[in-house]
C-alpha cells in the first residue's frame, strides 16, 4: 500500500496547477484570436467561424461619366476596388488590363460583377481625365473620383494606403496600395487580388465572388 503524505499530495496539487497555466498560455498563442473554435471530447479542434473583418463602408463619389455611384447602388452585387491614379506607370495599367482580361474569361457571369478604380489623385484625375484614360481597358469598369476628404474618408474605409511622392521634375507621384478588394453583395470584404497574382487564382477568387463560396 502506497502511503502519501499531505506535503506530498500540495506539491502534486502545485504541478497540476502549473500545468494547466503552461497549456493556457500556449493556447493563447496558438489559437489565433479571430477564431472561434469548438473542443470536441476526443476529437479533434474545429473551427467554428470567422468574425468578418471591417473593410468597407459607405461611400458616393463621382464616375469617370459624371454620374454619381454610392455604396447603396450596389446592394444586390459583388464587386472589386482597386485604388490608383492614371499616371501610375505600371502597377495600375497592368491590374486594370488583367481585370480586363478577367472580365472577358468570365463571359456572362461578368455583367453580375462591378469593377471600381477609384482615383488616389483628384487634383489630376477628374472624370473627363479619367474618361479618357479607362478608354484603353473594358467599358464595364467604372473610374471614380471626388474630394481629397471623400477620397481619404473611403480609403479610410478600406484601410488603403497612399501618398504623394515628388519627383526630381517638380511633379509627383503616388505610391499605394495595389491589392484589389473583393465585397460580396451585402457589401461585405471577403478577400483581396494580389498585385501580381496568377491568372487562375486570380480567376478562381472571381467565380467563387460571383457563386458567393468562401474565397
Amino acid at each position: 500500500m502506497v502511503v502519501t503524505t499531505a506535503m506530498e499530495d500540495d506539491g502534486r496539487s502545485r504541478r497540476l496547477r502549473m500545468a494547466i497555466a503552461v497549456l493556457g498560455i500556449l493556447a493563447s498563442v496558438l489559437i489565433p484570436a479571430t477564431a472561434w473554435v469548438l473542443f470536441r471530447p476526443g476529437g479533434p479542434l474545429v473551427a467554428q467561424s470567422q468574425p468578418a473583418v471591417d473593410i468597407g463602408g459607405p461611400f458616393t463619389l463621382v464616375t469617370h461619366k459624371g454620374d454619381t455611384l454610392s455604396d447603396q447602388d450596389l446592394t444586390g452585387q459583388p464587386y472589386a476596388v482597386f485604388f490608383g491614379f492614371t499616371h501610375c506607370p505600371e502597377i495600375c495599367p497592368t491590374t486594370l488590363w488583367e481585370m480586363s482580361e478577367a472580365l472577358k474569361q468570365l463571359g456572362p457571369d461578368a455583367e453580375r460583377l462591378r469593377v471600381l478604380f477609384i482615383s488616389v489623385d483628384s487634383m489630376r484625375d477628374t472624370p473627363e481625365f479619367l474618361d479618357n484614360y479607362l478608354q484603353s481597358f473594358d467599358p464595364r469598369i467604372v473610374g471614380l473620383t471626388g474630394s481629397e476628404e471623400e477620397i481619404a474618408a473611403v480609403g479610410k474605409g478600406y484601410r488603403a494606403y497612399w501618398e504623394k511622392v515628388p519627383t526630381e521634375d517638380g511633379d509627383y507621384t503616388m505610391n499605394h496600395t495595389a491589392s484589389i478588394y473583393l465585397m460580396d453583395g451585402r457589401g461585405q470584404f471577403v478577400g483581396t487580388i494580389a498585385y501580381g497574382e496568377q491568372q487562375t487564382v486570380r480567376m478562381e477568387k472571381l467565380r467563387k465572388l460571383l457563386a458567393g463560396a468562401s474565397i
